[in-house]
């Protein structure tokens, strides 16, 4: 009989314990089973031994230790056995490795064997099945390519490398995408559906692009690959690939899950204290700091702008940071050729967090400082959302309903004219509380907001004097922030 919860297993032999297991025993996921496998090992004298190894499988195992991989061939003999039924069941189990075969005697004679003109006309037809099914297999991938969005320039793809901080290796990543179990839909945005999934057990996000987003995958795609790019501040990307058939095709972008959700989401539900502030401050506009910087060398990374900070794109993790995500906007700064890599329209990206230059579409296409200035004034806005979210006062209940920026003045989906006319026309900035001035950590990231969103881009701070002057008044106020 399965059980639904897990069960205690013995576990013994070389790193068959989990890290912070009990000593001997580790537990199963729900469903999962308690294995024993005994294998035949070469010992310090050369002579063969048995070594016994007891754990826990998980119950979706898919790798060579599982129930049956005593069916397998192995390098050296090797028999496994899976229980479900009770606590600690694997105790009780010894597996037993087969007998050798026993050697014929020297004047045995040999059976008769087949006669040559079988042996040659099996050939034959092993040969022909051989033949039809790759001539089937090749129609099938020639109708399937006539349909099949382009993927990622080869040569690009062939540099990745785990050891570089951008993803796994390509062929790794399709196999991982092909291990992905859908769980449940969590949102959809304006490029596609993002699923709460499992892989090897582990929980992971997979976005997936409408089909007319083709574009937007591969851009994205192509940002999170870049050189360099990994850090703590940034969702953390796993893999790429399409799947499909003749009659419908999947482009799908699998990354880490943060059970949170979106910094949008989060301040909804919670309210934060000063610490919680400045510590979620902090770690975003460490993201973005690590964007902006261009990083020179043999294989450096070069300089990113999102295009596109809002607190929907920005993810809540279990520690208290936020990690930047979505990158389907982002352009890059290409300084061997002093060029910006981007589609000739500035109209793009939420009308709700656009800059004044590209509401009032006179930003220099050409010049990436200005990309990068349109992101300070965004991420102004999302610090706004933060401090109207962090309570003060006798035992902290001085606190703003959460909103989003310019709600008092615009409608629920404002158009481009409309934010055009508050933004730029009549220079509309959204209201400071007075209780905020009343706090030292408010009144700063205060401070730092209103020079963020200045109407004119050269006067804004960069993201690295942001990160250094709240790294700053983290030393001042002894604020941890990690």
């Amino acid at each position: 009989m399965r059980l639904s919860r897990g069960i205690v297993c013995e576990c013994a032999g070389a790193s068959a314990c989990p890290d912070g297991a009990a000593n001997g025993t580790c537990t199963t996921q729900p469903n999962g089973y308690c294995f024993a496998t005994v294998e035949e090992v070469e010992g310090d004298s050369g002579a063969a031994e048995l070594e016994r190894t007891a754990g826990c499988l998980p119950p979706d195992e898919s790798g060579f230790m599982q129930c049956k991989s005593s069916q397998v061939p192995h390098r050296h003999p090797k028999v496994i056995e899976c229980c479900s039924e009770s606590d600690l069941c694997n105790r009780r189990l010894r597996p037993l490795l087969p007998a050798p075969a026993e050697p014929l005697p020297p004047d045995a004679e040999p059976a008769p064997g087949p006669q040559p003109s079988l042996l040659v006309a099996a050939a034959l037809c092993v040969a022909l099945v051989a033949f039809l099914a790759a001539f089937l297999l090749l129609c099938r991938r020639r109708r399937r390519a006539c349909k099949r969005p382009p993927s990622p320039p080869a040569a690009h793809l062939a540099e990745i490398s785990s050891g570089s901080g951008s993803g796994l290796p390509l062929l790794v990543q399709r196999t991982v995408a092909k291990q992905i179990q859908m769980v449940e839909s969590i949102g959809k945005g304006r490029y596609g559906e993002v699923w709460l999934a499992r892989w090897r057990g582990e929980r992971v996000a997979v976005k997936v692009f409408f089909t007319t987003e083709e574009a937007s995958w591969f851009r994205e795609t192509e940002i999170y690959q870049t050189v360099l790019m990994r850090h703590e501040n940034i969702l953390g990307f796993i893999a790429a690939d399409i799947k499909g058939t003749g009659s419908w095709t999947q482009m799908l972008l699998i990354t880490e899950y943060h059970e949170r959700g979106s910094l949008h989401d989060y301040l909804q539900a919670a309210a934060l204290d000063p610490p919680a502030l400045l510590l979620m401050a902090y770690s975003v506009v460490s993201g973005l700091a690590h964007l902006h910087m261009d990083i020179f060398g043999t294989k450096g990374k070069p300089a990113i702008a999102h295009r596109d900070i809002k607190s929907k794109n920005i993810l809540v993790k279990r520690n208290g940071q936020c990690a930047i995500a979505d990158f389907g906007l982002a352009v890059r700064f290409v300084a061997e050729r002093d060029e910006v890599d981007i589609a000739p329209n500035t109209r793009v990206g939420t009308r709700r967090y656009m800059a004044p230059e590209v509401l009032a579409e006179t930003l220099a296409g050409t010049d990436f400082d200005a990309f990068k200035m349109a992101d300070m004034y965004s991420l102004g806005l999302v610090l706004w959302e933060m401090c109207r979210r962090c309570a003060t006062g006798s035992k902290a209940q001085q606190v703003e309903a959460y909103a989003l920026p310019y709600h008092d003045v615009v409608p629920s989906d404002p158009s481009f004219d409309d934010m055009h006319a508050v933004v730029v026309v009549k220079g509309l900035r959204p209201a400071l509380s007075p209780r905020w001035a009343r706090h030292p950590a408010l009144a700063a990231i205060s401070s730092l907001m209103t020079e963020c969103w200045h109407h004119n881009p050269p006067v804004r701070l960069t993201a690295l004097r942001v990160k250094k002057t709240l790294a700053k008044f983290h030393a001042e106020c002894d604020v941890k922030l990690v």
